[in-house]
């Protein structure tokens, strides 16, 4: 196939793209570097199946060729990004999505947007399914990321239904691995930072809020069953493997053999209480469940961000 992946340079983009150049695919990459990095791409300048292209998706996306798919991973994905960048956050779900369901639509091309488990918000239901419509403050500082992934979907939606557009939805939970931002603002590179450097570890509210994380091997390998699916709807990918934020902040220093210790601080406004995937759609439709534990996915993690911080 030739695929596009808008959002490239990204963490998740940039895995995305060694997961297709691996299947031998041609993949053009897509991104403006206002969250991405070069440096996830880097190691495929000489490879002659991979291209990049820098451009804004809010703006019109022009591909000359042929296209087999569109994969739509362009967003700022982080609560220190959203909060610096809300109106290019709404943008990019609105705007960005529209104009990249437009590509899909032009070539003939099947469409897959990346989702998010924040379209759940502060859940009343737990674990979340795909049928659960969430709780979500739409004008809350984290409004602004939520409520573009639910408008992501409606137009997504909308599009399969009056064109015929073959579309996928997949919303990802928690997710870690190299190529995360070392100022990224989430638990896991906060944590895996702060230990390494012996810092104090800071966990906000009383640590007892809780989160499901998934090495991203296991993400993209689901997200690359999902497009291969005859599944239109939105899929939970995910690892329900549950844990408290503090429990994880504990697990962070045994793993870094770290001396630092925990201090709290107050919860960010409408911080979710509790997420956990129900991976039951997953399992049936795509054959399709987590395979890297916890441990060993901080195991494959951790000496990334030694090497990034020269340690």
């Amino acid at each position: 196939m030739r695929v596009v992946i808008t959002g490239a340079a990204g963490f998740l983009g940039s895995h995305l793209v060694d997961y297709y150049i691996r299947r031998g695919d041609t993949v053009l990459g897509v991104d403006n570097f206002v969250t991405g990095d070069r440096r996830n791409v880097a190691h495929l300048a000489d490879v002659p199946a991979f291209s990049l292209m820098e451009h804004d998706v809010s703006q019109f996306i022009r591909v000359e060729g042929e296209v087999e798919a569109v994969l739509h991973f362009a967003s700022p994905a982080s609560p220190i990004d959203y909060a610096k960048l809300p109106i290019q956050t709404l943008k990019v779900g609105s705007l960005g999505t529209h104009n990249a369901l437009g590509l899909a639509k032009a070539k003939g091309a099947r469409f897959l947007l990346a989702s998010t488990s924040e379209v759940y918000g502060d859940p009343q239901e737990h674990p979340q399914t795909e049928d659960y419509w969430g709780h979500v403050n739409p004008i809350g500082p984290r409004g602004v990321y939520d409520e573009a992934k639910r408008f992501a979907e409606a137009i997504t939606m909308a599009y399969h239904r009056v064109h015929g557009l073959d579309t996928h939805i997949v919303r990802i939970f928690n997710t870690y691995g190299p190529r995360m931002r070392l100022k990224d603002g989430r638990a896991l590179p906060a944590f895996v930072c702060q230990a390494l450097r012996g810092e104090e570890i800071t966990v906000f509210g009383d640590g007892q809020q809780t989160r499901s994380f998934c090495y991203v091997d296991d993400l993209v390998r689901g997200i690359g069953l999902l497009l291969e699916s005859d599944h239109r709807g939105p899929v939970n990918i995910g690892n329900p493997d549950e844990t408290t934020i503090l429990e994880f902040a504990r697990e962070i220093v045994a793993a870094t053999g770290s001396k630092s210790e925990i201090t709290f601080k107050p919860l960010p406004v409408d911080d979710p209480h509790v997420r956990r995937p129900d991976i039951s759609l997953a399992r049936k439709v795509l054959g399709w469940e987590p395979g890297f534990s916890r441990k060993e996915g901080l195991q494959k993690t951790i000496p990334y961000f030694r090497e990034r911080l020269g340690l």
